[in-house]
């Protein structure tokens, strides 16, 4: 099995074995197929004479000497989870955990930080699969293929040498951003930069490090300037999906690098999920996994009609049952059920904010490390408990502070609770992270209404506008749209918009109102109904 996934055998150490790999998405599939091997020999085995091995796997920076030996911290974590480990399982560390977690189909159980011996800090471990069979000693530790994005060193096009710690410091940050959305897998750097310097085919290097997408840049001083160009590449069909050119004047490099940073980061993640819902659209149902089948349901319940919302579900069912341990198609339910609710396709609106809550609650309870998860539960407690909506935001934040989702939930959150201006703010940076999101018509409505309680009546009908144009679907936008123009004094163009609002939810009842609007103060709720009165509804 070593060699088969690339092992090279360091040494033997009496019962124990040390072995190096490439990369640690092969050692964990080497381990796992291990443990299940042995557990097939152990079937007809009596308990007291079978043989069980206990496995660690730590990913770190090593000591090679002379003789093909190998040190340091990252061999002695190894040894020191090996040593944890019940027999008949796989504990791996944390930096491990960040490469391969999305690409298992059992799962990751979190065993919490542990104080390994000679090692300063304390190392949060993970065991994979399922919990030992009492039996037969082997973890359920079945892959599923998720795709990966390898982020190859940038280009220093100038030649300058000084350039060079800036022109290495982007794409490695540009990595750990991308392994915070933990959407997809991310190479590991040391595997990404072994190419530096070298003419590459990016075919080649996708098959050689297991990635679908790569992606490449470079950088470019001429005085006081940089151009710095980055593209994203579908490395199985060399077609690109993203690529952006960003000038700049020569600054504080740091803060520089930080800019360049989150820009590439927070628009290539989005594009990677789009080119992945027209891949799924493209394979026939039967040939659909868990993984294509979640990114289908997201295209449709983008289409924000009420058949899609109910394909979405369908799909979104059949992913989980799938991939029962994969948090991922949870929290788009959430989303399909938070959907049905603010655009009126439900029947009950509440029912349906009951139910996305429910989703969300799942999606964490399987990866509360997962920010999309944390983020997704924010939001839907903006409608049921908008103080556990905050602090669910301000993890999912912390998880990554690049994620659009966590600022929607902690924006809205302090709005429906009379803190208008921190919404607007927490709504501004998740308009300006991801101003392509196909969630932004929600994210403009959330802008309009905190200027309109503000009293930017302005501003109200521009963002309400925007929202509109965004996803013309959206009543949200309509019913801020009919409210800021009324308060603002034109009752036409305020009845106009009301009328046009009517046509995408004729029945607009107080009930769907107070559902879906949980102001905490009754002046912010008699305000808004007031808009609406003023415009002709009766309700």
């Amino acid at each position: 099995k070593f060699e088969e996934f690339g092992g090279r055998i360091v040494k033997t150490t009496g019962d124990g074995v040390l072995v190096e790999f490439p990369s640690a998405v092969d050692a964990v599939k080497c381990a796992s197929e291990i443990q299940q091997a042995m557990a097939g020999r152990n079937e007809d085995v009596p308990e007291n004479i079978r043989m069980r091995f206990r496995i660690g796997i730590n990913l770190g920076e090593i000591i090679i000497d002379t003789d093909g030996d190998i040190f340091g911290d990252g061999v002695n974590i190894a040894a020191r989870l090996e040593e944890l480990a019940e027999p008949g399982t796989v504990n791996i560390s944390e930096d491990v955990f960040r490469q391969v977690h999305g690409r298992l189909d059992a799962g990751l159980e979190d065993l919490g930080n542990h104080e390994l011996k000679n090692i300063a800090k304390p190392v949060r471990v993970y065991r994979v699969g399922d919990k030992a069979s009492k039996t037969s000693g082997a973890a359920n530790m079945s892959f599923v293929a998720r795709p990966a994005v390898a982020v190859l060193p940038f280009d220093n096009m100038s030649r300058d040498e000084e350039q060079e710690y800036f022109v290495d410091g982007i794409a490695e940050d540009i990595i750990t951003g991308l392994s915070l959305w933990r959407s997809f897998p991310v190479i590991a750097r040391n595997s990404s930069f072994s190419y530096k310097g070298q003419k590459i085919d990016i075919k080649q290097v996708g098959k050689e490090l297991g990635a679908r997408y790569v992606l490449e840049g470079s950088v470019r001083k001429a005085g006081n300037r940089l151009r710095i160009t980055a593209q994203l590449i579908d490395a199985e069909t060399g077609a690109h999906v993203w690529a952006e050119r960003f000038d700049r004047e020569m600054a504080d490099m740091f803060d520089l690098q930080d800019e360049i940073t989150e820009r590439i980061v927070t628009a290539i993640a989005p594009e990677m999920a789009r080119a992945e819902e027209q891949r799924a659209l493209r394979k026939r149902p039967a040939d659909l996994d868990a993984w294509d089948m979640s990114h289908r349901a997201l295209w449709h319940v983008y289409r924000y009609t009420k058949e899609d919302n109910e394909k979405a579900h369908e799909l979104l069912e059949r992913a989980a049952a799938l991939d029962p341990n994969w948090a991922l198609p949870h929290s788009w339910m959430a989303f399909r059920h938070l959907t049905d609710a603010l655009l009126g396709f439900g029947a009950d609106p509440a029912q349906s904010l009951k139910l996305c809550g429910e989703a969300a609650e799942r999606a964490v309870r399987l990866d509360g490390q997962d920010p999309l998860a944390r983020g997704t539960l924010s939001i839907a407690n903006i409608w049921l408990d908008r103080r556990r909506a905050i602090s669910e935001g301000e993890k999912a934040i912390a998880l990554n502070p690049s994620l659009f989702y966590g600022y929607i939930g902690l924006g809205a959150s302090l709005g429906f609770l009379g803190r208008w201006e921190e919404c607007l703010a927490h709504s501004q940076t998740a308009s300006k992270l991801s101003p392509r999101d196909p969630l932004l018509t929600f994210v403009l409505t959330i802008e309009a209404l905190a200027h309109l309680m503000l009293k930017n009546f302005d501003a109200a009908v521009e963002y309400a506008e925007r929202g509109i144009r965004e996803q013309p679907k959206n009543i949200r936008g309509h019913i801020r749209l009919t409210c800021a123009l009324a308060h603002k004094g034109d009752i036409d163009a305020a009845r106009a918009a009301f009328e046009r609002g009517k046509k995408i939810l004729p029945n607009l009842t107080l009930a769907y109102i107070d559902a879906t609007h949980p102001f905490d103060r009754p002046e912010d709720r008699e305000f808004y109904l007031d808009g609406l009165r003023m415009a002709g509804w009766e309700g």
